[in-house]
C-alpha cells in the first residue's frame, strides 16, 4: 500500500472529472514527489511481483471542513475500507484508487476501487451546509478555487499554462 495523494492530479480544473489514467498533473513538489511513488510502485509491482494499490488520497476528517473538500473528503471508516482492499484483495497487482468517500461534487472517476469491492458508506453532502458557512469566511483565492488542489496550486504560482478565471 502506498499513501499517494490528490495532489498528484491537483493542476486539473475542478470542472473535470478524472479517472486513475489520467495523466498526472501535480500541484506541488509534493504532489510531485507522490507522482514518482506511484511510478516506483509500478516498477516493483510490474518487475518484481509485488502487490501494490496506491491510495490517492483526498482529505480525511470526520466532516469536510469547506467547499473543495465536500469534493475531495474521505471518512476515515472508508479509508478503512479502501486500505482493507488493497492489502486483501486477490487480484490486485498495481491499482490505483482515490481516498474519497460518497462526494456528489466528486471531482474523481472511482470506478478501480468499485470493481474490487469499494461501498463508501459516508455522504460529503450531508454535511455542506457547514462546510459552504465555513468556506464562506475564507479568503479569495481565485487560482485555487479553479483547480483540484486549491492552495497547493495558488501557492508560487507564476501564471501557468491555463489561466484561472480571475
Amino acid at each position: 500500500m502506498f499513501a499517494s495523494s490528490n495532489h498528484v492530479v491537483g493542476f486539473y480544473p475542478r470542472q473535470r472529472r478524472i479517472g486513475v489514467d489520467a495523466p498526472v498533473r501535480p500541484d506541488s513538489r509534493y504532489g510531485a514527489s507522490k507522482a514518482f511513488g506511484e511510478a516506483l510502485a509500478a516498477l516493483y509491482a510490474y518487475k518484481h511481483g509485488l502487490r501494490v494499490t496506491c491510495l490517492r488520497i483526498g482529505n480525511v476528517g470526520d466532516v469536510p471542513a469547506d467547499r473543495r473538500r465536500l469534493s475531495i473528503w474521505v471518512a476515515p471508516q472508508d479509508l478503512v475500507q479502501l486500505i482493507r482492499i488493497g492489502l486483501e484483495h486477490p487480484d490486485i497487482r498495481h491499482e490505483i484508487f482515490y481516498g474519497a468517500s460518497d462526494n456528489a461534487r466528486g471531482w474523481w472517476d472511482n470506478s478501480a476501487a468499485f470493481r474490487l469491492g469499494y461501498r463508501p458508506q459516508y455522504r460529503a453532502e450531508e454535511h455542506s451546509a457547514e462546510a459552504l458557512a465555513a468556506d464562506a469566511k475564507l479568503p479569495a483565492d481565485p487560482v485555487g478555487a479553479w483547480y483540484q488542489g486549491g492552495p497547493y496550486c495558488s501557492d508560487e504560482f507564476d501564471d501557468g499554462i491555463e489561466r484561472s478565471p480571475v
